[in-house]
């Protein structure tokens, strides 16, 4: 086993903690800003180990997918903020 396999394998399993944490933040969170924090984290963790598996089965396929979700991530983080801030998404 290589020293990069390994190396994946512990930040994957560091990764999933961290998603299983935010999941829980989420659900516990007392405030709607934790939670928020919670969405953008676990979308950020899940687009870290995306790219983890993709340099994991070396296939470029994953790191497209990573781009997209983190697209995805940012844009609903931002709308969501904007919804709590001022009532509506669209001006």
């Amino acid at each position: 086993m290589s020293v990069l396999n390994l190396a994946i394998d512990i930040g994957s399993m560091a990764v999933a903690l961290s998603m299983v944490l935010c999941g829980w933040r989420l659900l516990r969170g007392p405030e709607v800003t934790d939670r928020i924090l919670a969405i953008d984290t676990l979308y950020l963790s899940a687009v870290a180990l995306v790219v983890m598996l993709g340099m994991r089965w070396s296939t470029p396929l994953l790191f497209e997918a990573a781009l997209i979700i983190a697209m995805l991530g940012f844009a609903s983080t931002v709308a969501l903020a904007r919804y709590l801030t001022r009532g509506d998404v669209v001006e």
